[in-house]
C-alpha cells in the first residue's frame, strides 16, 4: 500500500507506473459483521451506536472481473444508507448481499460474512478488468454509486429502471470506505482537480441524488422562476438541492432547525428562510398518530408571506412522514412533491384531496443515472455547485462519523480520510481553487 501512496503522492508517476505496481493481497476496510446482525435486538434506534458495528478490518483483495476496476480510495463520506447498515436498519444488508450472489458466479463474490461499507470515494484507478477502455491505471476519479448489470431492457432508457439496478456500498460489497475499492468502471468520473481528495469525495451520492430529485426531467425538471421548499436546506441533501435552485434561477424556500444553518443558506445566496426552531411546527400530535391541518395552513401561510404570495411548485421531499402532509398541502395546483430518503419514517400520511383534486404529483426519486451523475460532477469540476463538506474523520474513526450523522450532529457531509495521510492534498488546479475557496469553506467546522 505505501508503494500505491508514493506514486498517488508523485507528481511525475506515469499511467505505465501506476500498471506495475504490485496489488496488495489485502487492505484496511470499515465492515458489518454478519454474525452480529442481531447485536442491537430490543435497542431503541437512537440508542444503536454503529461504533459497535462498524470495525476497520484487514480484508482480502477480490477478484477483479470484466467491466469492473480497483481504486486506491484517498477519501470517502458517510451517508445515511452507511448509518442504516451499521444499526441493521430497516433491514440487515446481508440479504442483499444474499440475493445478489444468487444471480452469477461473479456476483457470488459480494455474499460474504462482512461487508464492506461506503458509497463515495475519490481516488486513483490501480487497474481494470477485461472490457474497460475508458479508464486505465493512473487515472485519478471519483465514483457514483449506481450499480447496474444492464443485461435487461427496461434499463436501458433510464439506468434506475435496471432490475438489477443496486447502491454500491449498500446493497453490494467492497464500498468506498476502505484503502481499495471495487467498481465498475461506468460509476466512475474524473476528480474535480480544484478539490481535495476529501472534498471531492464528500458530493458523491448527495449531489446526485439533488440533481436528478430537482432538476432532472426524471424528477423535478426545476425551470427557473420556479419556488421550491427545501427541507433541511443547508443539510446533506438539501445543501446541494438550494445550490441547484439558485444556480437555476429558482427561488428556494429554506427550511432549517436553527440560526446558524439559517446563516449558511444566507451564505449560498437564499433569502427566503423558515427557522423551525423559530416558529415551532407541530404537524403531529405529542403521540405521532394524527396530524393537524392548522399546521399546514399556518405553513402555507408563511411561505405566501416570503413570496409576495405564491405557493410551492416544487417541494424537495426527503424527512418523510413528520413533514410530507404539509409538504402536500403547500403545494400549488398542479405542482410537484418529489421524494426520497424519509429519514423521520417511511410510513408516509397525507390528505389525498389535497392531491387528487388540485391534481398535484408525488414524484419518486432515487440516485441518478450515469448520466445524470456525470452532469451532476460535471457542475462541481465547474466551480458551479460546491462541497458542503463541514468535517473529516480518519477511517479508524468511522464509526465516531457515522454516530454523528445518526446523531445528527453533522452538517452538510462529513467525510472520511482513506489513503490520504491528511486534510489538503490532491489538489492540482489552484488558480481555480482561489476562486471559489470561500465556498468550498462554506460548511467547514459547522
Amino acid at each position: 500500500m505505501q508503494n500505491i501512496l508514493d506514486a498517488i503522492s508523485s507528481d511525475e508517476a506515469t499511467k505505465e507506473d501506476f500498471a506495475s505496481l504490485t496489488m496488495p493481497e489485502s487492505y484496511r476496510a470499515v465492515t458489518v459483521h454478519k454474525d452480529e446482525v442481531a447485536m442491537f435486538e430490543g435497542v431503541p434506534s437512537k440508542e444503536k451506536d454503529p461504533r459497535k458495528s462498524l470495525h476497520v478490518d484487514e480484508v482480502a483483495l477480490p477478484e477483479l472481473g470484466p467491466g469492473e476496476a480497483f481504486v486506491a480510495v484517498m477519501a470517502s463520506a458517510i451517508n445515511y444508507n452507511t448509518v442504516w447498515t451499521s444499526i441493521f436498519e430497516p433491514v440487515s444488508t446481508f440479504g442483499f448481499l444474499e440475493r445478489y450472489g444468487r444471480l452469477s458466479g461473479l456476483t457470488k463474490r459480494h455474499d460474504l460474512p462482512y461487508h464492506i461499507v461506503g458509497s463515495d470515494l475519490s481516488g486513483v484507478v490501480l487497474a481494470v478488468g477485461p472490457g474497460v477502455t475508458k479508464w486505465n491505471p493512473g487515472d485519478r476519479v471519483v465514483a457514483h454509486c449506481l450499480s447496474v448489470e444492464l443485461e435487461d431492457p427496461q434499463g436501458h432508457d433510464d439506468a434506475m429502471m435496471d432490475p438489477q439496478q443496486r447502491i454500491w456500498g449498500f446493497e453490494t460489497n467492497f464500498g468506498g470506505l476502505a484503502d481499495v475499492a471495487m467498481v465498475k468502471a461506468n460509476q466512475l468520473m474524473p476528480k474535480p482537480e480544484h478539490l481535495t481528495w476529501e472534498e471531492a469525495a464528500s458530493p458523491g451520492l448527495v449531489n446526485c441524488t439533488a440533481y436528478r430529485q430537482l432538476v432532472s426531467h426524471n424528477g423535478g425538471n426545476m425551470k427557473q422562476g420556479d419556488n421550491v421548499l427545501i427541507w433541511g436546506a443547508s443539510g446533506g441533501l438539501g445543501g446541494f438541492a438550494t445550490q441547484y435552485a439558485l444556480n437555476g434561477g429558482a427561488n428556494p424556500i429554506c427550511v432549517v432547525s436553527n440560526d446558524e444553518k439559517a446563516d449558511i443558506c444566507r451564505s449560498m445566496g437564499a433569502e427566503m428562510i423558515i427557522n423551525r426552531s423559530e416558529e415551532n411546527w407541530q404537524f403531529w400530535n405529542e403521540e405521532g398518530t394524527e396530524q393537524n391541518p392548522r399546521e399546514w395552513q399556518r405553513l402555507g401561510k408563511r411561505i405566501r408571506e416570503l413570496t409576495g404570495g405564491e405557493d410551492i411548485d416544487i417541494v424537495f421531499e426527503h424527512p418523510g412522514r413528520e413533514t410530507f402532509g404539509a409538504s402536500v398541502y403547500v403545494t400549488r395546483k398542479g405542482g410537484t412533491i418529489t421524494t426520497c430518503a424519509s429519514t423521520t419514517g417511511f410510513m408516509h400520511e397525507y390528505d389525498n384531496r389535497y392531491l387528487w383534486m388540485n391534481l398535484k404529483r408525488i414524484v419518486s426519486s432515487h440516485f441518478a443515472n450515469y448520466r445524470e451523475s456525470w452532469e451532476a460532477n460535471r457542475l462541481i469540476a465547474q466551480g458551479k455547485i460546491h462541497p458542503t463538506l463541514s468535517r473529516t474523520y480518519t477511517l479508524e474513526e468511522t464509526g465516531q462519523a457515522a454516530l454523528d450523522v445518526h446523531h445528527n450532529k453533522h452538517q452538510g457531509k462529513v467525510g472520511v480520510l482513506c489513503l490520504s495521510p491528511e486534510e489538503g492534498l490532491g489538489v492540482r488546479n489552484h488558480e481555480m481553487r482561489e476562486k471559489h475557496l470561500d465556498a468550498i469553506n462554506r460548511f467547514r467546522g459547522v
